[in-house]
């Protein structure tokens, strides 16, 4: 059982699909659900990823490789899961891709690779995988953005991809409801991870994005993760179409850097 503060999770019999789930975030939310009694099945990209996170999980976790941009992949990731499992009680749509810069200096294949993993990836994983989530009247969780709550610099393209999840979320907890799906999204800030350690390694950009959270330092996966299981829980059984700023307070804030005279 999972215990975080005061809340405690119990996912005994469940079976859970973390996209995206070799590094970061993913394999934080990952472990965190087998710490809880999950069975887990995570799936990336990158087979040495997902290697390294298995050595690194309790036991319980599974991986299988794919790319949810691809739609095949995602096929055969979800009927090799029901065909193991016989169930899909948790679907976590973490898999995310992220590009940077002024829309005119986006390459469009960069744009291509954002978009079919942000907006394709999301699109596979959900028309395969609620069917199955309606029989065990499961949870579904994307991973979305504080980007896509509001304009962001250097980050357009991005938190359009991250706006259209968002949307997709409450729209199918709309369709899903009456079916017994519950259907949420978590929007994290800058978050320290792998792929974010280039740039939060620059002293100055860190401290300018610190400026930024009224709770004065970057999320690490272990601040991201509880709020997944709280979702996917008992105890948000009448929880759905919600996008969950999980930022420190940025999005409160407006992202407004920290004034010299405030505390």
């Amino acid at each position: 059982m999972s215990e975080t503060g005061d809340a405690k999770f119990d996912f005994a019999g469940r079976v859970v699909l973390v996209t995206g789930g070799g590094s970061g975030i993913g394999r934080e939310v990952a472990a965190a659900f087998t710490d809880a009694g999950a069975t887990g099945v995570i799936t990336g990209r990158s087979q040495p990823k997902l290697d390294e996170a298995l050595r690194a999980m309790p036991e319980g976790v599974s991986a299988i490789r794919g790319d949810v941009s691809q739609r095949a992949d995602v096929e055969a990731l979800v009927s090799a899961l029901i065909a193991e499992h016989g169930k899909l009680d948790i679907v976590i749509s973490n898999a995310t891709s992220y590009v940077p810069g002024d829309i005119t200096d986006v390459d469009p294949r960069d744009w291509e690779t954002l978009r079919s993993v942000n907006i394709d990836g999301f699109f596979h994983l959900a028309q395969l995988s609620l069917p199955y989530l309606a029989q065990t009247r499961g949870s579904f969780i994307a991973t979305s953005s504080v980007s896509s709550i509001g304009g962001d610099w250097s980050s357009a393209i991005y938190g359009a991809s991250k706006g259209a999840v968002s949307l997709f979320v409450k729209s199918l907890a709309v369709e899903w409801g009456a079916r017994g799906v519950r259907i949420n999204a978590v929007a994290p800030s800058a978050t320290k991870t792998e792929s974010t350690s280039g740039v939060f390694g620059n002293g100055e950009v860190r401290a300018q994005l610190e400026a930024r959270v009224p709770l004065g330092r970057l999320a690490e996966p272990a601040d991201i993760a509880p709020v997944f299981l709280f979702l996917a829980s008992d105890a948000a059984r009448y929880v759905t179409g919600v996008v969950l700023p999980v930022d420190g307070g940025t999005s409160a804030s407006n992202g407004q850097a920290r004034p010299p005279f405030a505390g």
